[in-house]
């Protein structure tokens, strides 16, 4: 039995590790090559697109593939709505794995948006100094915004077009409290920017912000793809697998 996961998440790889060494299953991780130097998971790996929902398709078919788990980043959507589309054409299942997404406690002063271009509009009323943790894509949003100065923390360094006025952080979750207090002071920011990716890794810079009293304009997440289910965490959708695949699958065995 073939399984494809659509990875580069924390979840992505913890599924891999589950599956890894598991009699009678090939493995294959697929990465977007976006980062220069990402995490490799077990079992098998490839990196780069597949040519949209096509390609995609013709790739399942190819390697004789029997199910699908997206485990992309929340914000991946171009590649959650190609595999929907493939999986279709090619009645392959399909499963999404989406770690839960971050919920505003008491003392957050949250703004929502819906993309990052509304995010940018909404800054100038919030603040002058940013922490701009959305990574190095989609950087153009920001940068007619020359009268603010921003702190841009990525895996990789940004390219333009970019803000103006930024300092390049280049760091990798996961991230602690102490540290991310400590950023905030350091570089006197004053607003926050966020997409709702979710997970523990990089939300101690929403407790930060909240005992400092910061506003955090938080980028709405896109939806899963109409008709594909939805697990939160890699052992679900072990299990899902299981259950699809039937007789031929035992996890860790």
């Amino acid at each position: 039995m073939h399984v494809l996961i659509l990875g580069g998440t924390t979840e992505a790889r913890r599924l891999a590790e589950l599956l890894h060494g598991t009699t009678g299953l090939r493995l294959t991780s697929s990465l977007a090559g976006r980062v220069a130097s990402p995490r490799l998971p077990p079992g098998e790996t490839r990196v780069g697109g597949f040519g949209g929902p096509d390609g995609l398709a013709g790739w399942l078919s190819e390697h004789m593939v029997d199910a699908v788990v997206d485990a992309t980043h929340p914000f991946a959507g171009t590649i959650s709505f190609n595999a929907a589309e493939a999986a279709a054409v090619t009645h392959v299942p399909l499963l999404a794995l989406r770690r839960p997404g971050w919920v505003p406690v008491e003392g957050d002063r949250w703004h929502e948006a819906a993309s990052l271009a509304e995010a940018a509009r909404l800054l100038p009323a919030l603040g002058r100094r940013v922490f701009l943790t959305t990574g190095r894509m989609g950087l153009a949003a920001f940068a007619d915004l020359d009268d603010l100065w921003f702190l841009v923390r990525s895996v990789d360094a940004p390219e333009a077009p970019h803000p103006p006025r930024m300092e390049a952080l280049l760091d990798r979750g996961p991230f602690t409290l102490d540290g991310e207090r400590a950023l905030l002071r350091r570089h006197r920011i004053d607003v926050v920017v966020t997409k709702d990716s979710g997970g523990a890794a990089t939300a101690p810079k929403l407790s930060a912000a909240r005992e400092a009293g910061l506003p955090v304009v938080v980028v709405r997440r896109p939806p899963v793809p109409e008709g594909v289910p939805v697990v939160a965490d890699p052992e679900s959708a072990a299990g899902w697998l299981c259950e699809r695949l039937g007789q031929h699958f035992y996890p860790g065995r």
